[in-house]
């Protein structure tokens, strides 16, 4: 499995960002083994990190490299800072412009990927379940399937209330006017609800991704799972949600992103 590392100028986010992807262009064949069409574009997984992290983490802390290349699948790694991957109008940083159009372009300009729809998905964990979900649905006509797990589906109608003493900087206000606005009761009721986004969507009788969501049984990000699941379930949406085993943590989402590749329609098990 080929891991390429990029530096190149984004327009969306005004500087070089970083990338890492992983290509399946060099992985041996062997008699018995399903053998490649020539020059056939690869399917894409565009991997979504969480806060804190940065581009390396899912190479670094999951066996992607590995079952990607199983799969003959294309694994496109960015780095979103710690921005929930939206748009910040007021400092110029489109984060969500980056994933949803930049990155795709420029990495389909660059690599041997495929352009179809059904092709191209997208996933993340924590933070990046977040911005797989938003930029998935906003760019619906780009990716054929989101996946989710352990989302950090914070932006909702509690997304104002601060904790008196936050114990961690994403719970304070100025990290999340940072990433979602000074208004933040703005905020809960705008398309930043993953919920409202949902409803609008199926408003404009959109042709919805293919929708995968798991979440630890152990995970304080549960219940908000949960919320999206309903609100799915509610608008008559399909979609796969799962319960497992686990906390917010690297074992859960290796375990699962795993799972992840067994549900998207890959070379093999469409």
């Amino acid at each position: 499995m080929a891991v390429f590392e990029v530096n190149f100028f984004s327009q969306s986010l005004n500087r070089n960002v970083p990338l890492c992807v992983v290509l399946p262009t060099d992985k041996p064949w062997f008699p018995g083994m399903r053998k490649r069409e020539e020059g056939k574009p690869y399917k894409t997984l565009y991997l979504l990190h969480g806060v804190t992290d940065n581009y390396t983490n899912w190479l670094y802390n999951t066996r992607i490299r590995r079952w990607a290349e199983d799969e003959d699948l294309a694994v496109v790694m960015p780095s979103g800072d710690n921005s929930f991957y939206v748009d910040h109008a007021w400092d110029g940083n489109m984060y969500g412009e980056f994933i949803g159009k930049e990155l795709v372009a420029l990495t389909r300009k660059t690599f041997p990927l495929s352009s179809e729809r059904g092709d191209t998905y997208i996933a993340g964990l924590s933070m990046g379940g977040y911005g797989a979900m938003k930029n998935g649905l906003e760019y619906h006509e780009t990716f054929g399937a989101i996946a989710t797990l352990s989302g950090a589906f914070v932006v909702d109608e509690h997304v104002a209330k601060i904790p008196e003493n936050p114990f961690y900087f994403i719970d304070t206000r100025e990290y999340k006017q940072g990433c979602f606005g000074a208004d933040l009761e703005a905020a809960g009721k705008s398309t930043l609800n993953i919920k409202v986004l949902i409803e609008e969507k199926q408003k404009e009788g959109i042709a919805f991704p293919k929708i995968y969501m798991a979440c630890g049984n152990q995970d304080s990000l549960l219940p908000k799972n949960r919320d999206v699941h309903e609100c799915l379930s509610r608008f008559g949406i399909e979609h796969t949600f799962e319960v497992g085993e686990g906390n917010h943590e690297w074992d859960f989402w290796d375990t699962y992103i795993k799972k992840i590749l067994e549900w998207l329609p890959l070379e093999g098990h469409e």
